[in-house]
Order: C-alpha cells, then sequence, then structure tokens
C-alpha cells in the first residue's frame, strides 16, 4: 500500500472519531445521565461515577 493510501485512510478514520466523540452529550446533561443509566456500572469510570453523583440524583 502506498503512502497516499494510508495518509488518506488514516485521515478519514480520524475525521470519523472526531465527528462521533463531537455528537457525545454534554457532562450531566439528561442525555448523558440516560445513557449512563443504561451503561453497566462496571463499566463506569471513577470520573463518570462522581458526575454523576453530582449531575443525575435529586
Amino acid at each position: 500500500m502506498g503512502t497516499m493510501r494510508k495518509t488518506i485512510i488514516v485521515l478519514t478514520a480520524t475525521m470519523v472519531t472526531m465527528t462521533l466523540v463531537a455528537c457525545a452529550p454534554e457532562i450531566g446533561s439528561r442525555d448523558w445521565c440516560n445513557n449512563l443509566e443504561h451503561t453497566p456500572k462496571s463499566d463506569w469510570t471513577a470520573n463518570q461515577t462522581s458526575d454523576f453523583a453530582k449531575n443525575c440524583m435529586p
């Protein structure tokens, strides 16, 4: 595979990744809380647990 083709593949993958990350809901928003509620607690990070407690618990 040529260098130009590899570069195009890497750039395309980077653009797709950045697009998906940009669509993530803001931390503490209703959508973010709902998404986290449907994620197994074993997959939560310490930061997510803290943010959930601060923003999503009444």
